[in-house]
């Protein structure tokens, strides 16, 4: 399939482009069961242009990040000589300036010429460059002699056998790798039969790979019928969308398994990958069919994070320990990143400190002791400013004492845990104990508090607080 590392189509099966099915998980789904290709969903090259390419070290991925802060295209290294980009455009230009930017974490590029949804047409992109040949011709001239990386386009076939022979070979001339052949006209839809002639007639009149697609259903229902339908298009691959979407196992040459397990597997793949909730539920909703009125397809409905999804399908132990894992990784390349020494952040002293509460007695917090310290000293209380980030909801915390600010510049789990972590930073300036197991009685805490006998609480919420805010997302997703 890599011919000097080179991505080629030639005798290949394909996970074909789908609107919000192709991202991440599918696309590694479909390889662990056999793809040989997969191709992304449609990305519009106008969106694609304004993402930053950002290294995602916490989940080992590229993610493409648009300014709003959502991941546009997160791809890994697992998929990486295997994974087809495809992108809507009308625009020569700006078709190569998306092409260049993710041509080094991806196995080739895609235009769509196929997809006749009006998001996709209404910018002349999609089905609509069907009718205008001439800047089909200028946007893949453009792409094969920009990028060093082969160069396909996916097609509907035109109203007659003649028309789309004559175009796939001016497609051909401009020195694409490979064409996909959806075998249906504009107007048609997956409910009409699939024109297998047409790609025949197209397999036929050119010399690059053909690859024929929109056989799901009909033609395409196991995998010994994948061969079936290439042979019946004469076809060099086959591609498929609506099958693969409703059991992915499909494209194993062992019997279809059953869908529930190919459900749990996705899922985990969307958790270990942190896919988007609505994504996730959308995709297994698609695989539920005519059960997503079943209890569990209720359930999944009604799932607002990928937390509630897992339990759903009883993954909330994997679930945990992912998010574990995940923000052990994240503490790591924050502390190795960030110096223990105090600095200043403006007004604002830091230091990187995390809270972990194995480190104290029950009922002894590092809040605890500033407060009472703050007493002592006959200041007055704590006051805590807390904000939450979009990018990961985590919490930061700033402590004034004494009209001075302290903070921790790393960001935690929870707003309590921020707090305490903002507590010690002030707490290790000042040189002031804070409670810790094996640290001396400094006396700062009675016995009485210690022991938590102040009607079952303990006093640091005599602090003052003010409330969360969000903050806008950093650069780097995780």
């Amino acid at each position: 399939m890599m011919a000097v590392g080179r991505l080629t189509f030639s005798n290949i099966t394909a996970l074909a482009p789908m609107v919000r099915v192709g991202t991440l998980p599918m696309r590694l789904l479909a390889l662990d069961y056999g793809a040989d290709v997969v191709y992304c969903e449609e990305l519009i090259d106008i969106k694609m242009a304004q993402c930053q390419r950002v290294l995602n070290e916490v989940l080992e991925t590229v993610d493409f990040v648009a300014p709003d802060d959502r991941v546009m295209f997160r791809t890994c290294e697992r998929e990486r000589d295997r994974v087809v980009f495809q992108m809507g455009t009308a625009d020569p230009d700006r078709a190569l300036t998306v092409a260049q930017l993710v041509e080094k974490d991806v196995a080739a590029i895609d235009v769509n010429m196929g997809c006749p949804k009006e998001y996709s047409t209404k910018g002349g992109m999609g089905v609509a460059l069907l009718s205008d040949p001439d800047r089909i011709e200028a946007i893949l001239k453009k792409l094969v002699t920009g990028v060093s990386i082969p160069v396909t386009c996916k097609i509907r076939i035109l109203p007659t056998m003649e028309e789309t022979v004559n175009l796939v070979q001016k497609i051909e001339k401009t020195g694409v790798a490979a064409i996909a052949v959806h075998g249906r006209f504009k107007e048609e839809r997956p409910r009409h039969p699939v024109h297998c002639d047409y790609i025949q007639a197209v397999a036929q009149a050119v010399s690059i790979p053909v690859i024929a697609n929109g056989g799901s259903s009909d033609l395409v229902k196991t995998n010994a019928d994948i061969d079936e339908f290439r042979k019946l298009t004469g076809a060099s691959s086959v591609m498929l969308a609506r099958a693969a979407m409703w059991n992915a196992s499909i494209f194993s040459k062992q019997e279809l398994l059953p869908v529930e397990k190919v459900m749990e597997e996705y899922l985990k793949y969307a958790i270990r990958y942190d896919n988007n909730a609505f994504n996730t539920k959308y995709c297994l909703c698609q695989m539920l069919r005519d059960k997503v009125e079943s209890p569990l397809g209720k359930q999944v409905q009604a799932a607002q994070t990928n937390a509630e999804i897992s339990e759903a399908y009883g993954l909330q132990e994997f679930y945990q320990h992912t998010q574990e894992q995940q923000q052990a990784k994240r503490d790591s390349l924050q502390t190795s990143s960030q110096p223990d020494r105090p600095i200043m952040d403006g007004d604002v002293t830091t230091m990187a400190v995390k809270f972990e509460r194995r480190e104290y007695p029950p009922q002894i917090t590092p809040k605890m002791f500033l407060l009472e310290w703050s007493r002592k000293e006959k200041l007055e209380q704590p006051l805590y400013e807390t904000v939450q980030r979009s990018q990961d909801r985590a919490f930061q915390s700033t402590v004034t004492v004494a009209e001075k600010k302290y903070r921790s510049s790393l960001w935690e789990k929870s707003k309590k845990f921020a707090e305490q972590a903002a507590a010690i930073v002030c707490l290790r300036f000042l040189g002031i104990p804070e409670g810790r197991i094996g640290e001396e009685d400094s006396g700062l805490v009675c016995k009485r508090k210690r022991e938590g006998k102040m009607n079952g609480t303990t006093e640091e919420g005599g602090s003052k607080k003010r409330h969360v805010v969000d903050v806008p997302q950093e650069t780097e997703t995780s």
